[in-house]
């Protein structure tokens, strides 16, 4: 599976570009520019899509959160989700969007854990290149079930939903509250853009890479690809690391959990305010804005729901991204249709290799979707 990650580099550059240039460039999140441009039809078709894809995903984020906890805290798993929730929640209402961008960047720090873990393992580097750089595929569905999962998390609509939504809330904090002062981009501007995406999706797929590398050199070869629960995945990691592994494998579980799962819940409230036409922005105090935090709260809540349901947090968490898999391809045509448009982009609208990544992804993964249902069948 290391080929994958940097297959899916130049498709998470793209994606996450055009993203941001929606927002940057027209002044307005991804859904409002939607609403703005095309029928209900389309548009609410979407916005469902990707409400429920971030309910789901959110809630196989707690549910592994919480199992996490359970490696480390001896308290029933739902009141761990509960908990970790409800901490979660705390932070989106009384802190403000500058915190909040502060905290992710240091949470961002746990993901060198992976790095670590995957050296600590000592792989065969000829084996690990050869790997990297030529393809092995099988056309089953447990394959390419993960090939979906993988794209749906790298790809999905809530990492749209955040970026566009993020560089209006960054003009915002610079003080450009009114749309006609964020409205258009410098070439310069845009520049930096691109070269802040480039960064973060770089440092995103190594840590991507890494986690494939670790889990393959040591549960795989160990004999363990079946997972159930975090416990399995501990004790199967107890060779390597010793006692500590549950520690290891607890604070990389739910450091990933505190930086995705805001960004789910948010993400879902931004679809939803902005897709019937309201205003929806993280700098807005909770007493000001009720509908935008108070739908924060309900997805907060679905996805605590979701977890006394008795599904399994571990196989959540592969289905979630495979869902989200399915919600990629319709929004990444639309994505391309908006930004190529005068009337949105005006002067920027995507160069040609931006449309021929851009395009080139978008059918990348209607064949890896429509893959997995054949296989299915």
């Amino acid at each position: 599976m290391l080929w994958i990650a940097p297959v899916l580099l130049p498709m998470m550059y793209v994606v996450v570009y055009v993203s941001a240039k929606i927002g940057q460039v027209y002044g307005k999140g991804l859904f409002a520019c939607i609403r703005d441009q095309f029928p209900r039809w389309v548009l609410m078709p979407m916005v469902i899509l990707a409400f429920v894809g971030n309910i789901i995903e959110a809630a196989a984020d707690l549910g592994g959160m919480g199992a996490a906890l359970n490696l480390l805290i001896p308290v029933p798993v739902p009141l761990l989700v509960t908990g970790s929730a409800a901490i979660i929640y705390a932070i989106q209402y009384f802190g403000s969007y500058t915190m909040i961008r502060s905290l992710f960047r240091w949470l961002a720090l746990i993901l060198f854990a992976y790095i670590a873990a995957a050296l600590m393992a000592k792989p065969d580097v000829r084996q690990v290149l050869y790997y990297t750089f030529v393809p092995h595929v099988r056309f089953d569905p447990a394959f390419i079930g993960i090939i979906v999962a993988c794209i749906g998390t790298s790809l999905s609509a809530y990492v749209y939903t955040w970026q566009s939504n993020q560089e209006v809330e960054e003009e915002i904090a610079i003080g450009r509250v009114r749309l006609l002062q964020r409205k258009g981009a410098t070439r310069r501007e845009l520049m930096h853009t691109r070269q802040d995406v480039l960064t973060g999706m770089i440092f995103s797929n190594v840590i991507l890479y890494f986690i494939l590398m670790a889990t393959g050199v040591t549960l795989h070869s160990a004999g363990h690809m079946d997972i159930e629960t975090a416990a399995d995945a501990a004790s199967a990691l107890e060779p390597l690391a010793g006692p500590a592994a549950k520690w290891l494998f607890a604070l990389g579980v739910i450091g990933v959990g505190f930086l995705a799962v805001p960004v789910m819940t948010t993400g879902a409230a931004y679809d939803v305010v902005q897709g019937i036409g309201k205003h929806a922005s993280l700098h807005d105090h909770p007493e000001d804005n009720k509908l935008f935090y108070g739908i924060i709260a309900v997805v907060t809540g679905l996805a605590i729901g979701m977890n006394f349901l008795g599904f399994n947090p571990m196989r959540a968490l592969v289905w979630s991204g495979i869902v989200q898999g399915f919600s990629v391809p319709p929004l990444l045509v639309i994505m391309m249709l908006l930004t190529n448009r005068k009337d949105v982009m005006g002067a920027r609208v995507n160069s040609r290799s931006t449309n021929i990544l851009g395009w080139g992804t978008t059918a990348v993964t209607f064949l890896c979707t429509g893959a997995l249902v054949v296989s299915w069948l």
